[in-house]
């Protein structure tokens, strides 16, 4: 059973900048979006507290990728990708 991945436009434009800059981390998060469509809670991943819906927080270097798992439509939405300094602050807003 194979996950859909789907972008929001914030996550669109993280990914954007990250492809200006840094051509093999886009790599490596493009392999880790393919593995989540294979199985959306690999080991490390992370439920975020006190998210709901509930989010999910998957490390990639010093990257981080904040999705929501859709279970009855088999979609994966990727809410946000930025370095881990600045991934939580996207959440306070």
């Amino acid at each position: 059973m194979v996950y859909r991945i789907e972008l929001t436009p914030a996550a669109e434009k993280s990914l954007a900048k990250i492809a200006k800059s840094d051509r093999p981390l886009l790599k490596r998060i493009d392999q880790a979006l393919l593995a989540l469509a294979a199985s959306p809670f690999p080991a490390n991943s992370k439920q975020l507290v006190g998210e709901d819906p509930p989010l999910y927080r998957m490390r990639v270097g010093d990257y981080r990728i904040l999705y929501q798992v859709e279970n009855d439509v088999l979609v994966i939405l990727v809410v946000h990708v930025s370095h881990r300094k600045d991934v939580y602050r996207f959440l306070k807003r």
